[in-house]
């Protein structure tokens, strides 16, 4: 069966990692502004405090594994009171090597590996909609692993460097969010997948996506009243299940029609309409252009 996640994950197109070390001792703390890209913090030894905005503040330990999808403003520090150093991420340059903060001499308080990367979709805000704004995840050996193999292929020029990354992104994406506990995440794709009435019911949407879906055949596969199913699909997806079906559609249509090796008819019939001109008027209405003219441009 259709994996919604990993559908997710694919239309993202995530690639270009890049990654550095991070330690900290004594009083120090640093204020980033917003990134609007994903990044990652693995924390290698040690612990530290992390606040990103929107968010609770968290104690970060060895172990651990943060995931900003969408990467907000947020601080890092340790744990002395502290006025941050401010750092605009989209103008700093690249550092060389571990980047040290606070104290300069001795043994590190904590030891991190952050980083990040970009996803290519042009439905990326859309898919990262769907996710939690913060992912922190405790203890999973699996993704320390990851970690690992991302440090070490970044930190080196091999042969296949870029496609081995892209991989292992992808990899770590998939850890990272199915190792969160979903039951208290914020309404999105995780928190529906996890829910075990609307679990078939979006499995069913990815896997069938050109059946003429209607409210009343997707409460069925939910076993619930049409009313159940609707109220409890925005409750925890956060948008009505028409709409989170266009959205996917038009998400597929896009990305069949960038690689140009169908028609325009076949892309309707892959994702539900029953004839090229119905497709031509939803796509144009949501996407703002018509298809024929989107896979040209693409």
């Amino acid at each position: 069966m259709t994996d919604p996640l990993s559908e997710v994950i694919s239309l993202l197109q995530p690639r270009a990692v890049f990654s550095k070390g991070i330690s900290g001792a004594g009083r120090w703390g640093v204020r980033y502004s917003e990134f609007g890209q994903p990044s990652f913090c693995a924390v290698l030894e040690g612990s530290c405090r992390l606040a990103v905005d929107g968010q609770a503040p968290l104690t970060i330990e060895a172990g651990d594994f943060v995931l900003l999808p969408a990467t907000p403003g947020f601080t890092i520090s340790g744990f002395e009171p502290v006025t941050p150093e401010r750092v605009n991420p989209k103008v700093a340059p690249s550092p060389q090597g571990e980047v040290r903060h606070g104290k300069r001499g001795g043994r590190p308080e904590v030891r991190l590996l952050g980083g990040y990367f970009v996803f290519d979709s042009p439905d990326a805000a859309l898919m990262v909609s769907l996710l939690p704004a913060l992912v922190h995840v405790r203890g999973v050996e699996r993704l320390s692993v990851l970690v690992q193999l991302v440090s070490d292929e970044t930190s080196q020029q091999r042969s296949g460097r870029d496609l081995v990354l892209t991989r292992l992104v992808e990899l770590l994406l998939i850890e990272a969010l199915r190792s969160t506990s979903s039951d208290d995440a914020p309404p999105g794709l995780l928190r529906g997948l996890a829910d075990t009435r609307l679990a078939p019911a979006i499995r069913q949407m990815h896997r069938h996506l050109n059946r003429p879906w209607t409210v009343a055949q997707l409460a069925k596969c939910a076993a619930l009243s049409r009313s159940a199913f609707f109220e409890r699909f925005m409750r925890t997806v956060g948008m009505p299940p028409m709409e989170y079906l266009l959205d996917w559609r038009m998400a597929v249509a896009r990305s069949l029609l960038r690689g140009q090796e169908l028609s325009i008819t076949e892309v309707a019939e892959r994702v539900g309409y029953s004839s090229a001109s119905t497709f031509t008027t939803a796509f144009s209405r949501r996407v703002g252009q018509s298809p024929g003219r989107y896979a040209r441009a693409s």
